[in-house]
């Protein structure tokens, strides 16, 4: 399937949130002041959280709030604020992480990647400081290797950063057509499905940092199981498309191909 855009270039800042809304307040001030729009994805926060994003949406009209009854993953989330973007005519979503990781002052540089090239995948690929954990830091490396296995290239330069504009026609039709991980796994298969369906990918480099006394809900045995799942089966689905891969290889254009 082509990827094509014809939707003016409409960009919203997509943010799934699970009990990170205080830090939030800030982010949505400086996102509100620079005229963007917000779709945030209440996924499943205690109490007091939830007063918070409701006090946000209520506060602003460009914050546009969904909510999950129960924590359903960052995955879920996204793909929730996937679709809900696409029924408010965005053309498009940028992804922010809630916890201050993702770098806001590379928002215009992304969108602005996005519009030049409004059928592509914008993904940031991470540049690291000091606060980096050491043992996430190297972990990356399996899965970048896991990816260039199942991709029979090396494209892709980083699965698993979120700060990523999502083209939302394209994007939504994706997930219907696959069914993705709810959780932490999420990252990894999308750019990789994204990559075997033949859409366009920018890569741009971006500042992650790990605020100090931050919170993060990437659960070390659970989603490292997730992720060793969710490679471990695009393999098996790599095999399959194996012919058209490496014919992509020798092609100056990718052939365009169902997920």
């Amino acid at each position: 399937m082509k990827a094509t855009a014809d939707l003016p270039f409409n960009p919203c800042i997509l943010i799934p949130v699970y009990n990170h809304a205080a830090v939030l307040e800030n982010t949505v001030r400086l996102l509100v002041a620079r005229g963007l729009s917000i779709v945030i994805v209440n996924d499943g926060s205690d109490a007091p959280h939830r007063a918070i994003l409701e006090r946000l949406a209520q506060g602003h009209a460009c914050v546009h709030l969904v909510t999950h009854a129960r924590n359903s993953g960052k995955g879920a989330a996204v793909k929730t604020g996937l679709i809900h973007a696409q029924e408010l005519q965005f053309s498009h979503a940028l992804q922010v992480d809630a916890d201050g990781q993702h770098d806001l002052g590379d928002i215009e540089r992304f969108l602005e990647a996005a519009r030049a090239h409004p059928a592509a995948l914008v993904a940031g690929h991470p540049v690291y400081d000091e606060s980096v954990p050491r043992l996430r830091f190297y972990s990356r490396y399996l899965s970048h290797v896991l990816v260039w296995l199942n991709t029979l290239s090396f494209t892709i330069i980083d699965s698993m950063c979120g700060f990523r504009v999502y083209p939302l026609r394209q994007s939504c039709q994706l997930l219907k057509r696959a069914w993705l991980g709810n959780r932490m796994d999420f990252d990894g298969e999308f750019i990789v499905r994204w990559y075997w369906a033949g859409y366009p990918l920018v890569q741009l480099p971006t500042r992650v940092v790990y605020p100090v006394g931050g919170t993060s809900h990437f659960r070390y045995v659970r989603d490292n199981v997730l992720i060793t799942i969710m490679h471990v089966k695009l393999f098996l689905l790599m095999i399959l498309r194996l012919p058209i891969l490496l014919a992509r290889k020798f092609r100056a254009t990718p052939p365009q191909f169902e997920v």
